[in-house]
């Protein structure tokens, strides 16, 4: 079964975009997973199809109107329909590696794409959304953080990466940041490859990959440090 990512989104021709390419269109082209989009606007009202409104309380901006957007979430979500209900937005919860692997185990996602200055608080309670962020900024939309949050889960799925042990060790996965790399030439610029990697002594490489992942957790992200998620 393949994961279903279904996009409510006023621009869906922003879609699949990058997701179109390297890993995540290679897995897009043999259905590994597939996606739909559906514009809020085929539900709006009046004859200019409006889905949005003028802020409860006076204020600057507009907001998508509750109707609207319950109306496009429940044409794509059925009543047996089993997968979250995300709305990206920049007050939800951050999106993490722990969190893309549990997505990646889903049957796929709804995920809505904000506009404006938010949605309505009513139907983001009414119809159990899952408020999730990219960062702690503010993008014009929630496309582009939609995008970032597919291409995480889409490489975790099954058969997407070639090597599983890529996966593995990568930044974030043991709850560190990522050892350096090096490749050749062995010498470039004046700067050699570090001699414990051309050793052949495959423990020794493991415990300096080790050290460097701590090394460099502990000076760019110590907090990462203190996470309960990193394994020992």
């Amino acid at each position: 079964m393949s994961f279903r990512a279904s996009i409510i989104t006023l621009y869906p021709e922003m879609f699949p975009g990058p997701l179109g390419y390297s890993l995540a269109g290679k897995a897009l082209e043999k259905q590994t997973w597939t996606y739909d989009t559906v514009n809020p606007r085929d539900f709006g009202s009046g004859k200019h199809r409006q889905v949005d409104d003028t802020p409860a309380g006076g204020g600057a901006g507009m907001v998508m109107r509750a109707d609207v957007l319950a109306s496009a979430i429940d044409h794509v979500s059925g009543p047996d329909d089993q997968r979250k209900r995300l709305l990206m937005s920049p007050r939800g919860q951050p999106l993490d590696q722990k969190m893309v692997r549990e997505l990646a185990q889903e049957p796929g996602a709804i995920i809505v794409c904000g506009r404006f200055e938010g949605v309505d608080e009513r139907v983001i309670e009414a119809r159990n959304l899952v408020e999730v962020s990219v960062g702690d900024y503010i993008l014009s939309g929630g496309e582009p953080a939609a995008i970032c949050l597919l291409d995480a889960v889409i490489r975790l799925l099954p058969g997407v990466m070639g090597n599983v042990e890529s996966g593995e060790n990568e930044s974030f996965e043991s709850g560190l940041l990522e050892h350096p790399h090096y490749t050749r030439p062995s010498i470039w610029e004046g700067l050699l490859i570090p001699d414990v990697l051309t050793s052949g002594d495959h423990g020794a490489v493991a415990r300096w990959r080790r050290e460097e992942a701590e090394r460099l957790t502990r000076k760019m992200r110590p907090e990462l440090m203190a996470t309960p998620d990193k394994k020992k």
